[in-house]
């Protein structure tokens, strides 16, 4: 099999169905991503939105959905020829088959994973429950490693990694989302070989992928850069290409994407 182009996208949508009134399917159909990881999907599989019918001619979707409703969950579309050889949404670790986080499909030459990465704003419980998943995420991801698999890890990571990727990072540096101890674990992700693939082409300030709906924050660009596209650093040769589209609109994140020749 030669070398091939993939155009690989992620979004939270913040409920699908609130992104499919404000133009979720005009992107899809604009954009045409080969294969596009959604987060907080926020429904179930009886209500997943009978105007996906509209992209069913070209897309395969894969859904984990939350055992709790309206909340959470993620799918992967993936167009027509670009198959994976596997799915999987259950894993060794209780936590990251919980709640709809993980969806990791499987190709030859690459696997990918699209994560929502837990909140930890809502309490010190919930803290500690996003830090035990980063651990056990990373922990799942380097034994994966260890049996030569390439990796592609995409999603709302929901931690700024640096001052440069916020706006306010003063105001906000005790503040789940920018604390020293979740930006510390980005740091121990990139110590084992995994690259920010934005920060590797774009060292420029003001880049934001998630923007609060109050303050006018988004007119006025105070936002966060908590969605990302890592990568193993036996890949990054083949990334072409990592960029947000900051223009798009439909929820309160915008989609980050990434172009790979493999």
């Amino acid at each position: 099999m030669g070398v091939r182009e993939y155009n690989l996208y992620s979004w939270n949508v913040n409920g699908l169905r609130a992104a499919i009134r404000n133009g979720f399917i005009d992107f899809v159909k604009k954009f045409k991503p080969d294969i596009l990881g959604i987060q907080e999907i926020k429904l179930q599989e009886n209500q997943i939105p009978k105007e996906l019918i509209l992209l069913e001619k070209d897309y395969s979707f894969f859904w984990s959905f939350a055992e709790k409703k309206g909340y959470s969950g993620t799918a992967v579309f993936v167009k027509k020829g670009y198959e994976p050889l596997s799915v999987k949404t259950v894993f060794p670790s209780e936590i990251l088959s919980k709640e709809g986080r993980v969806i990791e499909l499987e190709y030859e030459k690459f696997t990918f994973f699209n994560i929502y990465f837990p909140n930890g704003q809502m309490s010190e419980e919930r803290l500690t429950y996003k830090l035990k998943f980063y651990d056990e995420a990373l922990e799942y991801f380097d034994k994966l490693r260890e049996k030569g698999k390439k990796l592609i890890i995409t999603g709302d990571y929901n931690t700024a990694h640096k001052e440069i990727d916020l706006a306010n990072p003063k105001a906000n540096e005790n503040r789940s989302g920018f604390l020293p101890i979740e930006r510390e674990w980005i740091d121990k992700f990139i110590s084992h070989g995994y690259i920010d693939t934005f920060r590797y082409f774009n060292k420029e300030p003001h880049q934001y992928t998630w923007w609060t709906y109050r303050f006018k924050a988004r007119e006025k660009n105070i936002g966060w850069r908590i969605d990302y596209f890592f990568v193993s650093d036996d890949l990054i040769d083949n990334v072409k290409e990592s960029y947000i589209l900051s223009d798009i609109y439909g929820s309160d994140h915008c989609p980050i994407v990434l172009k790979i020749e493999i």
